[in-house]
């Protein structure tokens, strides 16, 4: 069963508790529960990681990126700061969808840049913790089409 790995950055370990009016009450470990049932339905298997630091995040993407067929990777703030993760994500030369929960284009401008976007097949901005299973659910299309959108 191809794996595909799901990788989650910083203050993603306080979903439910962090400012719950944008990110929602559900927590990491229940979306992790539900992508994993998601992933085996779809003909996956799912390896999760979540750290706060951009070092732990790129060593599991280069140790782990080589056997895997896809990632759905959100960086949170990384997103907007770290050429390591990008350039890790492109040493593996891995297909990812970016998700993000929140839409990062409706908030502060910062946000509005993305060190991944340019590298990602698509991005999944703003459904909240549905964005996780929009993003799995379109790598996992673009896997069973052979690499073809």
């Amino acid at each position: 069963m191809d794996i595909i790995l799901f990788v989650n950055g910083p203050n993603l370990n306080m979903l439910g508790i962090r400012e719950v009016a944008k990110y929602g009450h559900t927590n990491l470990t229940e979306i992790e529960n539900h992508m994993t049932k998601k992933a085996e339905k779809l003909g996956f298997s799912l390896k999760k990681f979540q750290s706060n630091s951009e070092g732990e995040i790129v060593g599991f993407i280069q140790a782990e990126g080589k056997d895997a067929a896809g990632l759905v990777i959100n960086a949170g703030a990384y997103t907007h700061t770290s050429i390591a993760i990008r350039d890790a994500i492109l040493s593996v030369k891995i297909p990812f969808v970016e998700v993000h929960m929140s839409n990062i284009f409706a908030r502060e401008e910062f946000r509005t840049v993305s060190y991944l976007s340019g590298i990602a097949l698509g991005i999944i901005s703003g459904f909240g913790a549905y964005s996780y299973e929009l993003a799995l659910e379109a790598m996992a299309e673009f896997l069973k089409r052979g690499n073809n959108v």
